[in-house]
């Protein structure tokens, strides 16, 4: 197995005898996802910070590819952005992905297909001021990947981005971990993140609570799998209550079971034959773990 590409071990961040980050222990491989989840002030931000080398943990160690934060070697290698990017608005597009490829010793002649691959081909000579927030955003993704990062932070990357802007941002978030690019990426938006990530990491009050699959986490968390069948009308009360469901609007039925039941059931259903229509199985959403586990929602 090859070393982490980030390792975190231990780490504590305190300000006086406030701990924002208190005993945290990560890791994330070579093309691995994680989503990293919690409320505003669980220590997300700080943590980042720590990994760029912005800041400095009060215990523990971080590790970037074997090196410390914030060194020649990390620097290179780490690409982070934030969610509110801040660029010079007199520079065109292209003069400002020119100017962050020199700072960072790649070349300026890949930055005309990093600006095409966020869907800035158009806009390379425009200047920034005239950026809607959206391009702003997806010129930030377009800097962050100059030099090939092995490792890419991104601090709420989709805000202000449009529905097929996020689309096309989380494709090149998986095209970048198929080539091997450890992604940690920090979102209050749980509904995109549950079939885009591998694994789930959840902080509450700087400490880690959580950090798995997704479907390792609904096993732990025990919250029941929700089950809603189409009925015929004139079945749907016998349905409802011979299978201990409730009945909604007229024709549906609701049921809710623990996972290890959830086989029976359905293998009862069936034998309501053609008086059920359909069945849509929900298993536990990334939202209502986060909310067990988390403590509340994301704000």
């Amino acid at each position: 197995m090859t070393d982490p590409i980030l390792r975190v071990d231990a780490v504590q961040k305190a300000y006086g005898s406030h701990k924002a980050i208190d005993g945290v222990s990560i890791t994330v491989t070579a093309g691995e996802r994680v989503a990293l989840l919690g409320h505003n002030g669980a220590g997300k931000t700080t943590l980042m910070k720590m990994i760029l080398g912005l800041t400095q943990p009060t215990a523990g160690r971080i590790e970037v590819l074997g090196h410390a934060p914030g060194s020649s070697v990390a620097r290179r290698k780490v690409a982070w952005l934030p969610e509110h990017v801040v660029f010079n608005r007199s520079l065109t597009a292209a003069e400002l992905m020119a100017t962050f490829a020199r700072l960072k010793g790649a070349p300026v002649r890949s930055n005309l297909d990093l600006l095409a691959r966020v869907g800035l081909k158009d806009a390379v000579h425009k200047r920034v001021g005239t950026f809607s927030k959206g391009m702003r955003q997806r010129l930030g993704l377009a800097q962050a990947l100059i030099g090939e990062p092995e490792l890419l932070l991104l601090d709420e990357p989709t805000t202000g981005l449009d529905p097929v802007s996020r689309q096309s941002f989380y494709d090149i978030v998986e095209e970048l971990a198929g080539r091997g690019v450890a992604v940690l990426l920090s979102s209050h938006v749980l509904t995109e993140l549950e079939a885009r990530t591998d694994r789930v990491i959840i902080m509450r009050a700087g400490k880690l609570v959580a950090s798995d699959r997704l479907a390792e986490l609904r096993g732990q968390v025990g919250l029941p799998v929700r089950i809603r069948l189409a009925v015929r009308p004139e079945a749907a009360s016998s349905v409802a209550e011979q299978l201990g469901g409730e009945r909604v609007n007229g024709h549906r039925v609701e049921l809710l079971c623990r996972p290890e039941e959830k086989m029976a059931l359905l293998s009862r259903i069936t034998g309501f034959g053609r008086m059920v229509e359909d069945v849509e199985i929900s298993p536990p959403t990334l939202e209502e773990i986060y909310r067990r586990l988390g403590g509340e929602r994301p704000q």
